[in-house]
């Protein structure tokens, strides 16, 4: 039993954003906001085609934009992909979603890769135990954290992300 506990923290240890709980004080909906003193680049990138979806995600986008990737973040000074999910859901939606992307993957319904659409959830696997999250934001471009350019939108045909795509899931209607 001791040995089965061990094995059981160790995969929890060394797995990402997936199975990581950090406990959100009650200030976190104050700290959730946008309230970064330096200000921010403004995303160039263009929906190509607009509905209140795309409309209301690519707001959410611009709000996040570039903001750093922190394993546990809730706010600007940093986040990871299951917080970035559950604020984008909460501020654009009004839709609660659980904290970590090992819940979020539970919500919904599967869906083909094929028939995704705007706010659909792309699930990743990119380690042993870790896994990776983002929104559908038009067609095949999804918005997400990276580690490399903070909150940024990547394509589901990029080679890394087309060879480590897990599931999608609808959440909304």
């Amino acid at each position: 039993m001791m040995r089965l506990t061990l094995i059981i923290s160790l995969i929890l240890l060394f797995s990402g954003c997936s199975t990581k709980h950090y406990k959100q004080h009650s200030k976190s909906q104050e700290q959730n906001k946008n309230t970064s003193s330096k200000p921010k680049a403004t995303p160039s990138y263009k929906p190509k085609k607009q509905n209140w979806i795309t409309t209301a995600l690519y707001h959410e986008y611009k709000k996040w934009y570039k903001t750093p990737h922190k394993l546990g973040g809730i706010n600007t000074n940093g986040l990871d992909c299951s917080s970035l999910i559950q604020i984008v859901y909460r501020d654009a939606f009004s839709i609660s979603l659980p904290r970590t992307t090992k819940d979020q993957v539970k919500k919904g319904y599967l869906i083909s890769k094929n028939s995704t659409k705007e706010g659909d959830l792309v699930f990743f696997k990119t380690g042993f135990n870790t896994r990776h999250a983002g929104i559908i934001i038009e067609e095949d471009k999804f918005m997400h954290t990276s580690k490399k350019n903070g909150v940024s939108i990547s394509s589901l045909s990029n080679p890394y992300w087309k060879s480590r795509y897990w599931q999608s899931r609808r959440i909304l209607p």
